[in-house]
């Protein structure tokens, strides 16, 4: 599962086995926004076998994910700081000014787990924060519990 990475190029279609369609309106739709191949194959592999999550794709730069997000809103987007192209910032400004994102769950996974840039996330409406390093299951929790609330709702 890898993500698309030239961000000025069409967008490609999503493999087969990702799909955009909710299949239950209780299914939690999660996109990410890295720029690691590795991490993007890692998390994507391990979002999609997650009960209740439906993983709708990526994006390693700024413009590409916002599109991506336009045309189709999610309900969680997990946001690097760091991308090919524009930054985690840059995505998290968007998603607070624009409607046509709708209002997903913004979460930041970064190398960058500073608290200067934790504040700064802050100001932006993030709604957790995560180090690559350290946090990778913490983040796994996180989302797991954000399907199992939007499942009993």
């Amino acid at each position: 599962m890898h993500c698309d990475t030239d961000s000025s190029s069409n967008e490609t279609p999503l493999p087969a086995d990702v799909t955009r369609e909710s299949h239950d309106s209780s299914t939690l739709k999660v996109f990410l926004i890295e720029d690691s191949a590795l991490l993007q194959e890692l998390l994507g592999n391990m979002l999609s076998e997650l009960d209740g999550i439906e993983y709708c794709g990526c994006a390693d730069g700024e413009a590409q994910a916002l599109q991506r997000l336009a045309e189709a809103p999610v309900d969680l987007v997990i946001i690097d700081i760091q991308l090919k192209q524009g930054s985690g910032i840059g995505v998290l400004a968007a998603l607070q000014a624009g409607d046509q994102y709708g209002e997903p769950h913004k979460v930041v996974l970064t190398n960058y787990a500073h608290a200067t840039m934790r504040q700064r996330c802050e100001r932006f409406g993030m709604d957790a924060f995560f180090d690559k390093s350290l946090d990778l299951d913490q983040l796994i929790d996180y989302v797991i519990d954000a399907a199992q609330q939007k499942s009993m709702h």
